[in-house]
């Protein structure tokens, strides 16, 4: 196989691996290998993006935001010929590069300037698929403390129809956003479990929203109704422990709560306030400290 067929095939991979080694250095030094071999591509431009999130993580700022810059010009560039929807990379360069320089302005104390940049994104993508991602990115920054938007409950799983938020004023809510395919949920599920069984009856209440991918297992496509019944499969497997747990079912709900990762841990308090948003597996010991925080009041 050709050495630029070679690169093309494994470039984001392996820059990924020497970020998580920290090793940045390398991760540029073989992205501009690749580009000297294969040229501007989607690929290069997804490769840049995570060097931008790798120096964000060492909070070096303005390299992060420079190779955000160059990300985002790149996939802009080769979306005149293309579509975001349909490429396999881009919508993880663009998303990326827009995440990573709002990062760098909330860092740099410019928390403002950062919620108002990813808004106007927003407004530029709300139809693309990066749209959850922005909308995580908005409520990293600017969701606790704020009233928790409703949730869509006009379709559901289980036979049970899940309550409106605003139902359920005066107790405390976790709202956990999972997805059939993910790993990380199923890990959580028994962590979710412990807690309302020492929370639940202390007035804690847990709501699932889950939404529609238009696959099922081995990424097979799938209609509605189809996954709609793999997706009760899952729940029965995986999680039996919360069988009593409502479970909306709503792309909305993933759009409004910037659901882009999975599990996002989101808890309200009594009065209907957002006090802890998190994408991202969260440990028994941070929920459990989160939660009596909010019993507490």
């Amino acid at each position: 196989m050709p050495l630029a067929l070679l690169l093309y095939v494994s470039l984001v991979n392996d820059v990924r691996i020497l970020i998580a080694q920290h090793d940045l250095a390398s991760a540029e030094r073989i992205a501009r290998s690749y580009q000297k071999q294969a040229g501007s591509t989607p690929e290069l431009a997804a490769a840049l993006s995570w060097i931008a999130r790798g120096e964000l993580d060492l909070h070096q700022l303005d390299q992060a935001d420079k190779y955000a810059s160059e990300a985002r010009d790149l996939s802009l560039q080769l979306l005149r010929t293309r579509k975001l929807e349909t490429d396999p990379w881009l919508p993880t360069a663009l998303g990326a590069a827009i995440e990573v320089h709002g990062l760098v302005l909330s860092a740099r104390g410019e928390r403002p300037e950062a919620v108002s940049y990813l808004n106007q994104q927003l407004a530029l993508y709300r139809s693309a698929p990066i749209s959850e991602r922005i909308r995580k990115n908005i409520n990293l920054l600017s969701i606790e403390g704020k009233t928790a938007p409703p949730l869509e409950v006009s379709e559901w799983l289980g036979g049970q129809k899940p309550p409106a938020l605003s139902a359920l004023r005066g107790r405390p809510v976790l709202l956990f956003f999972w997805a059939h395919w993910c790993p990380d949920c199923k890990a959580e599920g028994p962590i979710l479990a412990n807690l309302m069984k020492r929370y639940g009856p202390k007035g804690l209440a847990l709501v699932g929203p889950t939404r529609l991918y238009g696959y099922v297992a081995g990424g097979e496509d799938a209609a509605p109704v189809t996954e709609k019944r793999y997706i009760e499969q899952v729940r029965q497997q995986f999680y039996p422990e919360l069988a009593g747990m409502p479970i909306p079912l709503s792309n909305n709900n993933f759009l409004v709560y910037g659901s882009s990762t999975t599990p996002t841990l989101v808890l309200i308090d009594r009065a209907g306030v957002v006090r802890y948003y998190h994408p991202g597996a969260v440990s028994e010991q941070e929920l459990t400290a989160r939660v009596e925080k909010v019993l507490a009041k």
